[in-house]
């Protein structure tokens, strides 16, 4: 198993770091198919050493460690790491609220008229909410989509009369966070482009934060109906 993955995200919680972590479980044969010359081939700059060979289970690591920051340089700063190990201390308890108030949320918005539909693998109306429950049995996470009634002015509308949100592209943050992509990330796409990427006109992502949920649910409210009117 090797995971990717972005610790910009719930890691540190307030979005003021990048990073990212590589975990490798150290299981897999790199040198059985060929496949992975870069691993289990000589590598010319390290005097024909070959990383799969010399370090085994730890190979992906000492590669990525050798080749990767020696071309890339990516080494997370003093600061970032410094947050982002500060961050961790509380993730657990974090990631409680995220989901809670991100379950209350879209259980609101799902019964709302104003709303078309949610997509959230944390309600039972989710085609993925089986799968969701036995690969994430604490929770579904706390990002997802919903569409307004009234299209692409609506959602527009919807994202300027927000008062508690914020309007960003990121995502994972202690603050409820919204975007509307086919405006802003994906507005060079046609609108079926955008469908098919999950982006449609009438569809704004949100990420919600760890504020009482009931602030959240009232800024929606108040925001809806401006947007809708």
């Amino acid at each position: 198993t090797l995971v990717v993955h972005s610790t910009t995200k719930y890691l540190t919680g307030n979005g003021t770091v990048t990073g990212g972590c590589i975990v490798d479980s150290g299981k897999f044969d790199w040198s059985a198919s060929g496949k992975f010359p870069s691993l289990s081939a000589p590598e010319p700059a390290y005097h024909g050493l070959k990383f799969h060979e010399t370090f085994g289970p730890l190979s992906y690591t000492f590669h990525s460690i050798a080749i990767g920051l020696r071309d890339l340089g990516m080494t997370m700063n003093p600061q970032a790491a410094h947050y982002t190990l500060m961050g961790i201390e509380t993730l657990s308890l974090r990631m409680e609220r995220h989901v809670a108030n991100a379950r209350k949320v879209a259980e609101w918005l799902e019964k709302d008229p104003r709303v078309e539909f949610v997509t959230y693998a944390g309600l039972p109306s989710s085609p993925y909410h089986d799968r969701a429950k036995k690969i994430c049995p604490k929770g579904a996470g706390a990002l997802f989509t919903f569409a307004v009634r009234g299209g692409y002015e609506a959602c527009v509308k919807l994202v300027d009369s927000l008062e508690l949100f914020s309007h960003v592209a990121n995502l994972g943050d202690t603050r409820s966070l919204i975007i509307h992509s086919a405006s802003t990330t994906h507005r060079q796409l046609s609108p079926e482009q955008q469908k098919a990427a999950g982006a449609a006109p009438n569809v704004v992502r949100v990420s919600i934060g760890i504020e009482d949920a009931d602030d959240i649910i009232a800024d929606l409210d108040q925001a809806l109906a401006k947007a809708t009117a």
